[in-house]
């Protein structure tokens, strides 16, 4: 940063000396640090709601047809008569879970919490480079939300043709009951949330360019930034590409369009539509909807590198080829889009061609992951709440690549394709790494947020039950996913073929409602810390990085006084040349000490 930009950043300092009102600190506050707070009580929030969802849908699977009183109190008489749910309110409700699982908590609130606390905190900047855009990407990520809500209370249900929305279900308002008003709603909240989304990378990108501190060069920043930084670029070249669907997607619905639609034909007439491709559409939402797990999965990522290396207490192996690996993750997720299609009848020249990009993303990842354990290896292992889930983590990260490698070869997908074999895969590599990651990163830096220290005994019963449940609920998944069993059916009653798999279902059911029921104890132990934790150290971890030298109060502009320069990359643990096993970036280099190789 150059000495006018510094001298800047101390003047915009003394601008906020008023007296915040209610109003300006807790709601439309353009402090980072609550906009952080926001987004990370909201997504827990959406999370409620969309965990509950699947809970709900479980017991649908494990028990058909049974009635339950809390379906008919939840669902009401048009959706669970007598307690037994309908088909179209079981697709609805895995739709929505989708949808806000993937856009509402792991995107948003993954990204969204963790990018505003920590870019300005750990490059040494008083904010982000705009406050006021920050706060309006936060109030659009809370409108979309509401938006999704409120499509769960129309009479014709909210939107029910899968969280892919694919045409002709969505395009058709007469098509079954979820693509009405419900559908619209939908296609609202998403590119009300895709503008919050873009607002926020942009603000991210220009924050991590331009506000660096003295000293912070692009090799010094902590890999959180590195996957903060790139994540958000991914973000501006993917989403508007889902933005142009859903805005055909509303044209073909509303305006008589046909850019989805071909030769249609419902209960025997024809409808006008001609001309339009589905497989468009596929092609539009899946380019974002792979970098989407990518956009997920980074900054969970990247969490963990600072999480491990700091309770390793030594120094992240490989940090270069960290940086070199997230680059190539973020590239090469831009040209795989294709394997999600490949029964959509591809060309099988191009299915090999997706098929040779896609196995290739296993070369970044095993970098990722030969780095973190060659990280703990012979380390000094602090197992705390957020190094277990991190090395959580780096398990699911593994064990749910490896049946990557079989969805990314374009023979051997078409076995599987569309089966619970599928939603084994990605939620282990995506969904339980990615809340693993934000779970690390919640128990790592509370006491950044809120001044105040986790129950770490609730913090090892959390991570030890949600731990056995995840594995307990998609390692058996596999099994009945390569045994034929198709994902989106409301009930498998119909086909003699399956009962033997109803036994499974039932296992899979106990333990999602096990894992289900024990966040209420994540739940208990954050908002009760929040005002009776503990109170916190300005140093809690002994951790490097710059966000730990900001004092406990918060304030606005971070730091009191003259911003710290760094003088060290951020992974100086048990370095020989020191005393103690971990030296702030912030401390001068001593005289004859040497730069360690990273």
């Amino acid at each position: 940063m150059s000495a006018e930009g510094h001298d800047h950043a101390i003047d915009h300092e003394h601008e906020h000396h008023h007296k915040d009102t209610f109003i300006t600190k807790y709601i439309f506050s353009i402090d980072h640090k609550m906009i952080a707070k926001q987004y990370l009580i909201t997504g827990i929030f959406m999370g409620i709601i969309g965990v509950g969802m699947s809970m709900l849908f479980r017991m649908q699977l494990a028990w058909p047809e049974e009635s339950f009183k809390i379906f008919n109190i939840l669902l009401g008489d048009k959706w669970a008569p007598n307690g037994v749910m309908t088909n179209d309110i079981y697709l609805s409700l895995v739709t929505i879970h989708g949808t806000i699982m993937v856009f509402f908590v792991l995107t948003a609130a993954l990204s969204g919490t963790f990018s505003n606390l920590l870019i300005p905190l750990q490059i040494g900047a008083r904010d982000m480079a705009s406050g006021f855009m920050n706060m309006v990407s936060y109030w659009l990520f809370f409108l979309s939300s509401v938006l999704m809500i409120s499509s769960l209370f129309i009479e014709s249900g909210p939107a029910n043709s899968g969280w892919t929305i694919y045409p002709p279900l969505s395009a058709l308002p007469q098509a079954i009951s979820g693509s009405g008003l419900g559908m619209t709603l939908w296609l609202i909240s998403m590119a009300i949330f895709i503008a919050s989304s873009l607002m926020g990378s942009l603000n991210y990108v220009v924050t991590v360019i331009n506000l660096r501190t003295k000293g912070m060069s692009m090799t010094r920043l902590p890999l959180t930034i590195w996957a903060f930084f790139v994540t958000a670029i991914i973000g501006i070249v993917s989403f508007p590409v889902l933005l142009s669907a859903a805005l055909l997607l509303i044209f073909d619905r509303s305006f008589g369009t046909s850019f989805f639609l071909s030769d249609i034909y419902i209960a025997g007439e024809v409808l006008h539509y001609q001309g339009g491709s589905p497989v468009l559409f596929e092609h539009l939402f899946w380019f974002l909807g792979h970098p989407e797990v990518y956009i997920v999965l980074l900054p969970a990522l990247g969490i963990t590198s600072e999480v491990i290396a700091t309770n390793s207490r030594k120094p992240i192996f490989g940090y270069r080829a960290m940086i070199m690996s997230i680059i190539a993750i973020a590239f090469l997720s831009t040209i795989v889009w294709g394997h999600h299609m490949f029964i959509s009848g591809m060309n099988p020249f191009l299915g090999s061609v997706f098929t040779f990009t896609t196995l290739l993303i296993a070369i970044p990842s095993a970098v990722k992951a030969f780095n973190y354990i060659t990280t703990l290896w012979k380390g000094n292992l602090q197992l705390n709440p957020a190094m277990l889930f991190s090395i959580g983590l780096v398990s699911t990260f593994i064990t749910g690549g490896l049946t990557g490698i079989i969805l990314g070869d374009s023979t051997l997908d078409i076995n599987v394709h569309d089966t619970y074999f599928v939603v084994a895969h990605f939620h282990l590599v995506m969904g339980i790494s990615a809340l693993y990651g934000m779970f690390a990163g919640i128990y790592h830096w509370f006491p950044r947020m809120f001044g105040r220290m986790l129950n770490k005994n609730l913090g090892y019963v959390h991570f030890w039950v949600t731990a056995i449940c995840a594995y307990g609920v998609f390692f058996p998944m596999h099994f009945i996913g390569l045994a034929g069993l198709p994902r989106r059916y409301y009930t498998n009653t119909n086909f003699p073929l399956f009962d033997d798999l109803q036994n499974v279902n039932v296992l899979i059911t106990t333990f999602a409602l096990i894992g289900g029921v024990f966040q209420l104890v994540f739940l208990y132990n954050f908002f009760s810390s929040i005002f009776y934790g503990k109170k916190s150290v300005m140093n809690p971890w002994k951790s490097n990085t710059l966000e730990w030298t900001a004092p406990v109060e918060h304030i606005h502009g971070n730091w009191p006084g003259e911003i710290p320069h760094v003088h060290r990359w951020p992974y100086d643990y048990s370095n020989p040349a020191h005393d103690v096993d971990f030296v702030p970036q912030n401390i001068p280099m001593k005289e004859g000490e040497e730069v360690l190789h990273h």
